[in-house]
């Protein structure tokens, strides 16, 4: 999907810092798919540990009433037989069954070359679509209609995922909803930022610190409390966003501006805002006693977004304006096209990482994710740091992987 163009030269400094970073990624990975193995073996030799002293217990039994036919032939055995043709001796053999299907390697590279693939090109082309210029001079910034059409995406194979896996009843849609609305503002708060001139890079950092208002709500309203290694990671993404923000070289790509930075900050409060509703959600089908489906949240979350965003771009006239621009612009449909495209497919990988593997693995990989849609940027669409930009890049990212491997360690605690 990527290439270098021919005039692209990379400092050595450039190459080290993405190969390193490349080899901590996929240390990371391995780590979680790791913990999620071991946690499963220990669950099934915990199992097995359980059944071989069952079947113990079973032959003691066994040679007791042996014993007691011998002293007394009129004492029948046969009706403690049933034990050892349909019980333990099954049972035991039960854990070294071999599970069909694929190796979790090969699953684990589908599933991560699948959102890798997906929402690296996924985040070029939001670039792209912000980026474009047609003939007149005019850019994209139908923000919201974007959403409308990367939604309707996830919806149709959202829906086409429940049909095949079969739709789940008595949702509480009522907080799928709000949920929704509360998610398509954030993302469209997202896209206006880049429309407003807020670099890709920039923006995709600033992302990465949505723990920030998530701990701020938790302190003021919940009384939550963190240590000094969590307030230390989002310093260091907030930091590092800053200071790249800052270390853009003269000539260079266009200069963030106080709007963008505005909508990112409000896309970051609405992350969690949504944070929040999302646990609500949880409890609500908890108390519906249903459990929802994967692809029931993608379709019921991505239709309220439609929805939602459709409304909103309606109102602000950007749904005949949008269509009017990819009208008269065809190459910008076509990227818009795929843009959503590839936020369909990127949820459905997503979606099939979490039916195989723990959700700390899907953390590690989409946290990585953010990490290398960063440097494509960089590399990829001409944008010019100086070495303190570099060295904003340099905290971010290390405040990044700091997260991921706290919650890496937590989770072995744990396990």
């Amino acid at each position: 999907i990527f290439f270098y163009p021919k005039d692209l030269h990379m400092s050595r400094f450039t190459l080290f810092l993405f190969f390193v970073l490349t080899a901590l990624s996929a240390q990371s990975i391995n780590a979680a798919a790791s913990t999620h193995k071991s946690t499963t073996v220990k669950s099934a030799r915990s199992s097995s540990s359980a059944v071989g002293t069952h079947h113990h217990r079973h032959n003691a039994i066994l040679e007791t009433s042996q014993k007691k036919k011998q002293r007394n032939p009129l004492v029948d055995t046969n009706s403690l037989s049933f034990v050892s043709r349909g019980g333990a001796d099954t049972a035991a053999t039960m854990p070294e069954e071999v599970k069909p299907g694929l190796p979790s390697s090969v699953k684990l590279l589908i599933g991560a070359g699948g959102i890798y693939g997906a929402f690296l090109y996924y985040g070029s082309l939001q670039e792209d679509v912000f980026r474009y210029t047609a003939e007149d001079g005019s850019s994209f910034k139908q923000a919201w209609f974007l959403q409308v059409l990367e939604a309707l995406a996830n919806v149709v194979i959202g829906f086409v995922g429940m049909q095949l896996t079969g739709a789940t009843q008595g949702i509480p849609k009522a907080m799928f909803a709000i949920s929704g609305a509360a998610q398509v503002s954030a993302k469209a708060c997202t896209s206006l930022a880049l429309a407003n001139g807020l670099s890709f890079p920039v923006a995709t950092l600033a992302k990465s610190g949505k723990m920030a208002p998530v701990m701020a709500g938790s302190l003021l309203l919940g009384g939550a409390s963190y240590s000094i290694r969590e307030y230390l990671q989002v310093a260091a993404i907030i930091g590092g966003t800053a200071v790249v923000s800052m270390g853009k070289k003269k000539g260079g790509a266009s200069g963030s501006s106080s709007m963008g930075v505005f909508y990112i900050v409000l896309s970051l409060v609405l992350d969690g805002v949504t944070a929040g509703f999302q646990k609500r959600l949880k409890v609500e089908t908890e108390k519906a006693g249903v459990k929802p489906k994967p692809y029931d949240f993608m379709f019921w979350t991505n239709l309220y977004m439609c929805l939602t965003a459709l409304v909103i771009a309606g109102g602000l006239g950007e749904v005949g304006s949008g269509l009017a621009y990819c009208s008269a612009n065809p190459e910008i449909f076509t990227k818009i096209t795929k843009f959503a495209a590839c936020s369909a497919v990127g949820q459905s990988f997503i979606f099939y990482t979490i039916a195989n593997f723990d959700p700390l693995v899907l953390s590690t990989v989409t946290t990585t994710r953010k990490i290398f849609s960063v440097l494509l940027s960089i590399f990829l669409k001409g944008h010019s740091l100086s070495p303190t930009g570099w060295s904003g890049i340099a905290l971010s990212c290390g405040g990044i992987i700091s997260e991921l491997q706290s919650k890496a360690s937590g989770k072995k605690k744990k396990t």
